[in-house]
């Protein structure tokens, strides 16, 4: 999950059922909060959760919508693929992550994320990380 122009979480769950994915979402997003999604139908749901809910039909071809004709389209999943795409991207070069492993890639990589540093401004924030 990410928040535009904010924070990621990403977190490996052993399955994609309703009674896995309900506790995650509404542990860590804000009742009545606004999410948008694609149209996985487990999404469905995230009314009755406690959450506003607006998504995007990729199999019928859309990927944006301008829901109040403002010329913003805001009701997109845009923000999230592009930070998958960043991931693969990273993760290429690390051919054969085992199972076991992935958590530990995937952790670092958020951290990478949120914290917003590259190159030698990271050292301090990972120092903070590991001593705390």
């Amino acid at each position: 999950m990410i928040q535009r122009g904010g924070q990621v979480i990403i977190n490996m769950l052993p399955n994609v059922k309703k009674v896995t994915i309900e506790p995650f979402i509404k542990k860590h997003v804000a009742q009545q909060s606004q999410v948008y999604t694609d149209e996985y139908s487990i999404y469905d749901e995230l009314e009755s959760w406690g959450f506003r809910h607006k998504t995007v039909c990729h199999g019928k071809g859309e990927y944006a919508r301008d829901d109040d004709e403002d010329g913003i389209y805001e009701v997109h999943v845009n923000t999230m693929e592009g930070f998958w795409s960043l991931l693969r991207s990273w993760l290429r070069p690390h051919r054969g992550i085992s199972q076991e492993a992935l958590p530990l890639y995937l952790g670092f990589f958020e951290f990478l994320h949120n914290v917003g540093r590259r190159g030698k401004s990271l050292l301090q924030p990972l120092v903070n990380l590991l001593v705390t």
